[in-house]
């Protein structure tokens, strides 16, 4: 595997793919080095047998004429393979591919209607009836996430057994990079069981809340669940920011955030000390995460500590009754009341009233899990960034490369020869990092049906233009989390600087992965381009307690930086007050 860029062949049996989810978590090109060895060598395999474990197919089922069936690449950016998912909502009962569409595309205009592409074979009742017994054994009536338990213990284990990656060989470090595939392979399959599980039970929720009148209850039934893992970096921000609002720390922050790590690091104040030792712990435990952090070439916060200061710091203007904590409360009461006027609807109807509980409590239960496994494969992929940085940047000392990240050029069937002989591939890696920088200029279709179009007809996103909402306009998306809120809109298009966020604006951003999060913290409410009630950055707005927007399509185009707007979260709208 050594074209570049990266387009994966489409089938012909399954043929409609989206940026739909994938972009959350992948929003830019994967590197060679990612695709060959990491998230899509090993998410692939994971996600085929994800769908069998679920038991609406065997492995027979997959088009053998392509090697991407679930997770290809165009252009070097990841699509998922909808058709697909199509099917699994088909097959499974009570779902259906409609179901399927609104948790992925939301309100998206242009997508191909499922009718278009039924296949013969798509409703099979043997499938179906397998499905269905999942459903009810795996999904409805799982105690507790004992697999997702396992996994993270295994992978805390392997990181802190992490060797002195400085003292490993370049054929020890080449050899870490691939070794933990089969691992990979499996941690993949379980996240994406538990998105499978988790989109069955929010919509089970959604259908049973419609069913008693009541359909705005649904999202608010599975707000403030706690326990969410995304979640946990912004509890441990906050509580920093609380301690660098006075004394020594506080005038260190003052200064400025660059080159703030620093700063703090080389004092010797009592304070700054304390302080430094709770930033180093919060740090270790959360190295992996970052911009694009299943990206093996994205830096990480623990790879460059002033991301995670910058939100710090915005974090400390904001009231100490602003806490994650206490916003979490709150909307764990409204899901609690929201829980009585249901159970009082269903009273009379046993058969009705005992599929709610059931339902309530699997939901909860699979978007804990989601976002355990999600955290849990981030951080293994650490473990495989780690040993190519070390061999990138013995590289640069040796004058083979200009930067360490170009060893993310390479794919891994390489990496043998790049050790035996790195010089021999300086001209290639700079020549693919060329071509991999001016992938970012390209915009990637969001659905492609059939084949997928070249690079040059793709749309340049320097070429982009807007047209600017206009006072009194309402943009329409679905919804991502209940509330109604006013505020100022900062439209951000990358976390890494957040210093523009004030406490009590509006993000307006392109699209959210877990390194947003914090961010979510100093927002009144968080309005997005693209998403679905599935997405992160819904299901993050739930448990920090504020209005969010998603599929509010090209906001970030249309609403003007700094505009006075609404956003109603239970209508799903925002609106343009003053601009």
């Amino acid at each position: 595997m050594t074209d570049w860029p990266i387009f994966d062949s489409t089938s012909k049996t399954f043929p409609l793919y989206s940026r739909a989810n994938v972009g959350e978590i992948f929003p830019d090109p994967i590197s060679p080095l990612n695709a060959s060895a990491g998230f899509q060598a090993n998410l692939e395999p994971g996600w085929q047998d994800a769908f069998v474990a679920c038991r609406v197919w065997d492995h027979h089922l997959y088009d053998k004429a392509v090697d991407r069936n679930v997770l290809p690449a165009f252009g070097s950016y990841l699509y998922i393979n909808m058709s697909l998912m199509r099917l699994f909502g088909v097959r499974v009962p009570g779902m259906g591919a409609e179901a399927v569409d609104l948790q992925y595309f939301g309100d998206m205009p242009g997508i191909p209607s499922y009718a278009s592409e039924k296949r013969d074979f798509d409703d099979d009742p043997a499938a179906s009836e397998r499905a269905g017994a999942w459903l009810m054994e795996e999904v409805l009536l799982a105690e507790g996430l004992p697999a997702y338990d396992a996994d993270r213990a295994e992978v805390l284990a392997i990181r802190a057994a992490r060797p002195d990656i400085a003292a490993l060989t370049d054929a020890e470090l080449a050899a870490r990079i691939t070794s933990f595939a089969d691992l990979q392979r499996r941690l993949f399959q379980h996240h994406i069981e538990s998105s499978l599980k988790s989109g069955v039970g929010l919509g089970a929720i959604g259908q049973l809340a419609a069913a008693v009148g009541k359909p705005e209850l649904g999202l608010t039934l599975v707000s403030g669940i706690g326990d969410v893992d995304s979640a946990g970096p912004s509890t441990g921000m906050w509580a920093l920011s609380r301690k660098a609002r006075s004394g020594a720390v506080a005038a260190l922050f003052d200064e400025g955030v660059g080159g703030l790590y620093e700063r703090i690091a080389a004092s010797t104040d009592p304070e700054v000390v304390a302080f430094r030792s709770e930033l180093d712990a919060f740090l270790t435990e959360w190295d992996f995460r970052g911009p694009a952090e299943w990206e093996l070439r994205a830096l990480t916060w623990s790879l460059r500590p002033e991301l995670a200061l910058h939100t710090v710091d915005r974090m400390r203007g904001i009231d100490d009754g602003e806490a994650p904590a206490i916003k979490n409360a709150q909307r764990a009461a409204e899901r609690e009341a929201a829980t009585a006027v249901v159970r009082e609807l269903v009273a009379g109807n046993p058969e009705a009233a005992g599929q709610f509980e059931v339902a309530l409590r699997a939901a909860a239960l699979w978007l804990r899990g989601r976002e355990r496994s999600r955290t849990t494969s981030a951080m293994l992929v650490h473990e495989l960034r780690l040993p190519a940085l070390e061999l990138g940047r013995r590289g640069v000392a040796a004058g083979h490369l200009d930067d360490a990240k170009q060893i993310f050029m390479l794919f891994a069937d390489e990496l043998p020869a790049y050790v035996a002989s790195p010089g021999s591939f300086t001209g290639t890696v700079k020549d693919r990092e060329k071509t991999y920088l001016e992938l970012f200029d390209h915009e990637p279709p969001f659905v492609v049906v059939g084949e997928a179009p070249p690079l040059s007809e793709w749309k340049r996103r320097s070429d982009r233009s807007h047209t600017a909402a206009v006072v009194g306009e309402v943009i329409t998306g679905v919804s991502g989390c209940t509330g109604v809120t006013r505020g100022r809109a900062r439209v951000l298009t990358d976390p890494n600087d957040p210093s523009a966020l004030e406490p009590g604006d509006i993000l307006v951003a392109p699209i959210t992965d877990p390194s947003w999060t914090p961010l979510f913290v100093a927002a009144a409410a968080v309005v997005v381009d693209v998403g679905a009630p599935f997405s992160h950055a819904a299901i993050v707005s739930r448990e920090l307690g504020i209005p969010c927007v998603v599929s509010a399509t090209d906001a970030t185009g249309r609403i003007p930086d700094g505009a006075l707007i609404e956003v109603d979260g239970t209508a799903a709208t925002v609106t343009i007050l003053e601009l």
